[in-house]
């Protein structure tokens, strides 16, 4: 790809003809929501049925005004996504869009060579899943595990990858636009060694990306078996949180009754006092690697230009980075203290 955005062959405007008359390449949209989600989107998400198509006009519109070398996808269905995950404010999605590729461009490590195929060692080893039952309220349960990652094999930024092609696919999903999404973080076994990996530089990068980088709903993070070092982690990682977030953080030990409260058994492996049967990652690697094909198509759109500059967009990293530093001055000391 040249690298040419669909705003540098044509600006749609308030006033122009239709997408589909300028650019017949552009897919139509087609609600795939069901009528109860329909109502939910409207409730939670403020998303008028009758108003979508003028709404996602008016953020292509913004982003070929204010970014037209972005290099960005602007099909509707891609829009929406970032529409709905700052519940239909036009400044907000247009900030979370922009995030959304620098966050791409600033970290190289993970965000080259995206597609299922490089990532099939952390699959393999079941760092990362998503169980096969969504819970009471429609959403999908990722599950990491940190245990099942060995350092001495590949970097941390690996996982990282893998968890963001993770949430790209479940993000293709309307029901989980709507929705959002669970996490389920075994801590079991991570030792000081491992957990040095995440200081405050890659928590800081990966938080960044949660938060304000990526069109997902995080609605709750359940920390199970976590050892006494992850005070430590999380005394490292809560400053980045935004209140809303660090709220739905919950952490349960080993008191597996206190999780079911929030994720229900029948939909819990055994491995957790679930009655879901063993966990099975087989079902989730098979779909995620299928998926190659759409990830070359859907990631052939989104690479930046070259003559963008990081400071052109709305995120810049030096002071993060600056703040990280000086982090990770007292990491260990932190660490070492609570393991």
């Amino acid at each position: 790809m040249s690298g040419e955005s669909d705003c540098t062959r044509t600006s749609p405007s308030a006033g122009s003809p239709s997408d589909n008359e300028l650019l017949p390449d552009r897919p139509k949209y087609v609600c795939a929501l069901s009528p109860d989600l329909v109502t939910k989107a409207r409730e939670e998400l403020q998303e008028k049925p009758e108003w979508r198509l003028r709404d996602v006009q008016a953020l292509r519109d913004m982003v070929c005004k204010d970014y037209p070398s972005l290099g960005t996808c602007l099909d509707d269905a891609f829009l929406l996504r970032f529409l709905r995950a700052r519940k239909f404010d036009y400044d907000r999605a247009l900030q979370l869009l922009v995030n959304y590729h620098t966050c791409r461009r600033t970290w190289p490590e993970v965000f080259s060579n995206l597609k299922p195929s490089a990532i099939k060692p952390v699959l393999e080893s079941g760092f990362v899943t998503v169980l096969p039952h969504q819970d009471p309220q429609g959403r999908h349960v990722v599950c990491i595990r940190p245990d099942r990652w060995t350092p001495s094999n590949y970097p941390i930024t690996e996982n990282i990858r893998a968890i963001y092609l993770t949430l790209e696919k479940l993000i293709q999903s309307e029901e989980t636009q709507v929705n959002g999404i669970v996490i389920l973080a075994d801590y079991k076994g991570v030792s000081l060694s491992k957990a040095s990996h995440f200081g405050p530089f890659v928590a800081k990068k990966v938080i960044g990306i949660l938060q304000d980088g990526f069109p997902i709903r995080i609605k709750a993070v359940n920390i199970i078996n976590e050892p006494r070092i992850f005070k430590g982690i999380f005394a490292i990682i809560k400053p980045f949180l935004k209140e809303k977030i660090a709220n739905r953080f919950f952490l349960h030990g080993c008191d597996l009754n206190s999780l079911h409260q929030n994720i229900p058994p029948v939909i819990l492996p055994e491995e957790y006092g679930g009655t879901a049967g063993k966990l099975d990652i087989s079902a989730w690697n098979e779909l995620l690697l299928a998926s190659e094909e759409d990830f070359l198509h859907d990631f052939s759109e989104l690479v930046l230009p070259c003559d963008s500059s990081p400071h052109d967009l709305l995120m810049s990293g030096d002071a993060d980075e600056k703040q990280c530093d000086d982090s990770l001055r007292g990491m260990k000391p932190q660490l070492y203290y609570c393991y």
